[in-house]
């Protein structure tokens, strides 16, 4: 997907051992008992722009308003409902996925373009538009929540090229077989 000299396309979660990346009722509170955006000043560095659906944007937004802040760099929503009121610091947009994805990537400046949320990166991983998986396992079991991916996915071959652990985190990445 990516062309040189460009960001990639990175599907970006934390996930709980039993595979949820929100716990009941959306919560991911848990989160950042175990992750802050300080602890990965690298993952922060690379990344330009991100790309959310509207729960997520809601929860991202009330996570924010509890101290949680996660700076991404330009933040775009896609979404057909976009709030009666506007959110300076957001771009929401109305168009098609591809076109989305395109807009947001431009917007990167050459560097990585994270979705976050579990529509739009399913949506994105169905099309074929990412080029790697980050993920964070965390120490701890949810029960029920908001799972890594529908099962409506479908088969997604992945390469491992890196894992790691940090104090309580295991980072695991993919790249996403074309």
């Amino acid at each position: 997907m990516s062309d040189a000299g460009t960001g990639k396309v990175v599907v970006n979660r934390a996930m709980s051992l039993d595979g949820f990346i929100a716990g009941p009722g959306h919560a991911m509170d848990w989160i950042s008992d175990y992750l802050t955006a300080d602890a990965i000043p690298e993952v922060m560095a690379a990344t330009g722009a991100m790309l959310v659906g509207r729960g997520t944007y809601e929860v991202a937004k009330r996570m924010s308003k509890e101290g949680t802040p996660y700076d991404g760099g330009a933040q775009f929503v896609l979404t057909h409902r976009p709030p009666d009121e506007p959110d300076p610091a957001v771009t929401f947009l109305t168009c098609g996925l591809e076109e989305a994805v395109a807009t947001a990537r431009g917007a990167a400046g050459g560097k990585n373009l994270e979705i976050l949320g579990a529509d739009v990166a399913a949506q994105c991983l169905r099309l074929g538009l990412v080029d790697e998986i980050l993920v964070y396992v965390l120490p701890v079991l949810l029960g029920d929540g908001v799972r890594f991916s529908p099962p409506s996915l479908g088969r997604v071959e992945l390469e491992p090229f890196s894992n790691t652990h940090a104090g309580a985190v295991t980072t695991l990445r993919f790249h996403v077989r074309k």
